[in-house]
């Protein structure tokens, strides 16, 4: 018997239709006693996954709302359990007032990610199943939720079954004829056993290789805006941003710490930091802003480095221009359109960089820099359908299943006895099984609803 839970599904704030969703033995029941269709029949005699229209009752059995009730039975309804949701119009006080009548008929309050837990626990789903629905919830880009909604039909957990149902044929192999010797059974052929480890690393690696891209689909492309002072770094900010998000004067040196905030460029997430002026003299205050912005160029994907076109190139222009990392991607950024043009950008490319022309001030230009933008990141390729591994604890899993894999062919090859290949292989069989679910620890799937809001 499971306990039957209730929780607001959609936003706190006001909207046109607001959901609350209950789930569990008593789901029905409960619902039944709140809630008349206005056809006359009863949710315990209704269809499932069928909308019905009517009166919907407080706790004190007045009127609160007019709306759509829908059951779905266990073993197929979302949590595996009875479940029941009513559409409501989407005012937070109605919504409170029928979760009020429900816990008043014995109903409790659904814990963070409950429903999508007890899904789990069911078997609806596995973890990464589970975990792709937060990712879907929480996708800030196209590329994202394409990402997310191909890991939810089980995109990941098909690669993995795969490479699982490998690795567990060759233990089932490895132990039937340790355990049976006088049984005829195929006896160790280990080129065929290196063969399929092979293969193995080389499926695991290249899963493992898109959790770079992942990384970049989930939180976004580190983006330093670097530059001497008052080269309108700030005010670059604020277009790409499309709101005034760093204060901006004519005073250099009025940003003085770095600033990050999220946008949306050419279709590509990226995580905008702004930061101080670079320059050699300064007060205390200064140099800390300029050591945080060297500290933020070390982790940065993408510099764009932000010249005035209104003046030449300076020393302070260089000093940006040699503190860029070798590694990152770079695109100069030449500000100030709007006003006579001085600045030689014929040595931009002799440099390294491309560049673009802009005004931050009136807009002119973004639109070209965020074109420019979207063709020098690699990660704008084919559109994902969830084969990119964006969690860090599947891609340390996945890590872990590897490195036994390769220890189990280093075994094999050096011919060492089987056991030791034995035991690699089951370590791989249990990293492996810690993604989808297979191998469950209660503090681990404590750990990652964590991440849920109430009511999904």
């Amino acid at each position: 018997m499971s306990d039957t839970i209730a929780a607001i599904a959609t936003g706190g704030s006001i909207s046109a239709i607001g959901i609350v969703r209950v789930s569990g033995d008593g789901a029905i029941t409960a619902s039944d006693r709140v809630f008349r269709a206005r056809c006359g029949i009863s949710l315990a005699e209704a269809d499932n996954r069928r909308m019905y229209y009517g009166e919907l009752s407080g706790a004190n059995g007045r009127l609160i709302d007019l709306c759509l009730c829908m059951v779905s039975r266990g073993p197929e309804s979302y949590t595996g359990e009875d479940t029941a949701e009513f559409h409501c119009h989407g005012s937070p006080i109605v919504l409170t007032e029928v979760l009020q009548a429900l816990f008043s008929l014995g109903v409790r309050q659904a814990d963070a990610g409950e429903f999508t837990k007890r899904a789990f626990l069911n078997g609806r789903m596995d973890l990464t199943q589970a975990e792709a629905v937060i990712d879907l919830i929480e996708a800030e880009t196209l590329d994202a939720a394409l990402n997310a909604a191909g890991q939810l039909r089980g995109a990941i957990r098909e690669k993995l079954e795969s490479v699982y149902s490998t690795l567990l044929e060759m233990t089932a192999h490895f132990h039937a004829v340790i355990d049976y010797p006088d049984e005829d059974i195929d006896e160790f052929d280990m080129q065929k056993y290196l063969a399929t480890l092979k293969n193995t690393e080389n499926e695991l690696a290249l899963m493992l290789a898109s959790y770079g891209r992942g990384a970049v689909l989930r939180g976004g492309v580190p983006t330093a805006i670097i530059g001497r002072p008052n080269t309108g770094k700030s005010s670059l900010l604020n277009a790409l941003l499309g709101y005034d998000r760093a204060i901006v004067t004519d005073i250099a040196g009025t940003t003085r710490d770095t600033i990050e905030e999220k946008a949306l460029i050419g279709g590509v997430l990226l995580r905008l930091i702004d930061t101080a002026g670079l320059r050699r003299d300064g007060d205390v205050i200064e140099k800390f802003g300029v050591d945080r912005m060297l500290a933020a160029l070390k982790s940065a994907k993408l510099v764009l480095l932000v010249l005035d076109g209104s003046a030449p190139l300076q020393e302070g222009d260089y000093d940006a221009l040699r503190s860029i990392p070798a590694d990152a991607l770079k695109l100069a950024v030449v500000n100030k359109s709007d006003m006579p043009h001085v600045l030689d950008t014929a040595v931009l490319p002799e440099l390294g960089f491309p560049f673009c022309r802009v005004s931050a001030y009136t807009g002119d230009g973004i639109g070209s820099l965020e074109a420019m933008v979207k063709g020098i990141l690699p990660e704008t390729g084919t559109p994902p359908a969830g084969e990119i591994i964006t969690n860090a604890r599947h891609a340390g899993a996945i890590k872990r299943a590897k490195a036994c894999v390769v220890e189990a062919a280093k075994a094999i090859s050096e011919s060492i006895t089987p056991d030791a290949a034995l035991f690699e292989v089951e370590s791989a069989l249990l990293a492996i099984g810690e993604i989808t679910g297979k191998t469950m620890r209660e503090d681990l799937v404590s750990t990652i609803f964590e991440r849920f809001c109430v009511g999904k």
